[in-house]
């Protein structure tokens, strides 16, 4: 056999498997470095496979996604495990303390909030929250069309933030403050208590639709610190301020609200958007230092391309 025929079925093997470990790991018990490692596999053997162009990319992003959420949805394979495990205690007692004395979250539902009912500015703040699914992408697909020449280092600067923030979900899962809320964490003894806003305004807005919907989107529902919704809406932030000042004051002041949102719908803590916070900068800060790693891993990956196609 030539070599070159030898990369390529072993490039698709290693493609076919990384698509797949994620979707049959319960069925066949696959255990998590397995199925990790498998699907982070998966994009450098399409690479191998296909020629670089737009659509080559856009499907490795999609493969790099399809390894996050396998990383992300793993720890609440076993529900059970993860309730064991989880950290409550902790981010309440540390967003008192930023409080004085009182959540943030409690002390913006109680000061602006009315049980039962949503003003416009509370309506904003959860589609910030649920229009977070398009922003990371959306900056890369616009860094893809309009700054070719920022497009590899944006990718690498989000998706990063992404695949970095599965070891906080992994050595500390935490709860968020309406979870916290549900085991009585939150009560203090007045009223209202902590609401989740989020689930109370889509059943109203989506009604039959919502279980369906949030069913589709709750992985996790105990993996918030970091909060990655706002560590990749910062970075995204930081990357289309570099290209202009329209994309970078569009782009700061919905991350201002969705940070406000995150803490007044109940979604995370405080704490849990420093964290995302620190994370975004230190991705932004250590990134050089990794770059001549990052320059050798697809200068070997070009090599293998290089064979495939002798």
């Amino acid at each position: 056999m030539r070599r070159s025929t030898a990369i390529r079925a072993a490039a698709s093997v290693v493609l076919a498997a990384g698509v797949a470990a994620p979707l049959l790991r319960r069925h066949l018990r696959l255990r998590p470095p397995v199925v990790l490692a498998t699907a982070a596999a998966a994009p450098v053997a399409l690479c191998v496979l296909v020629p670089r162009s737009g659509r080559r990319d856009v499907a490795v992003v999609v493969l790099q996604m399809w390894a996050y959420l396998a990383g992300y949805e793993m720890p609440n394979d076993d529900p059970q495990a993860l309730r064991a495990r989880v950290r409550v205690r902790y981010p309440v007692r540390i967003d008192r303390a930023l409080g004085l004395g009182r959540t943030p979250t409690l002390r913006l539902q109680r000061t602006f909030g009315t049980p039962g009912r949503f003003r416009a500015p509370e309506k904003v703040l959860v589609w910030s929250h649920w229009v977070w699914f398009m922003v990371p992408h959306g900056t890369a697909a616009w860094m893809r069309w309009r700054h070719p020449d920022r497009a590899t280092r944006a990718a690498l600067h989000l998706y990063a933030t992404f695949d970095l923030g599965l070891v906080g979900y992994w050595a500390i899962p935490t709860a968020p403050p309406w979870y916290a809320a549900q085991q009585g964490l939150m009560d203090d003894g007045r009223t209202p208590e902590l609401r989740r806003m989020m689930v109370e305004y889509g059943e109203q807005f989506w009604r039959a639709r919502w279980p369906r919907l949030y069913g589709s989107l709750a992985g996790n529902p105990l993996a918030a610190m970091p909060s990655l919704h706002f560590a990749t809406s910062l970075m995204a932030a930081h990357l289309l301020g570099e290209t202009g000042r329209a994309a970078g004051l569009l782009a700061w002041a919905y991350t201002g609200t969705l940070g406000v949102a995150l803490v007044y719908l109940g979604e995370h803590y405080v704490i849990d958007l420093v964290a995302g916070a620190a994370l975004t900068e230190a991705i932004r800060i250590l990134g050089p230092r990794a770059t001549p790693a990052l320059e050798d891993v697809s200068r070997r990956v070009r090599r293998l391309e290089a064979l495939a196609r002798a």
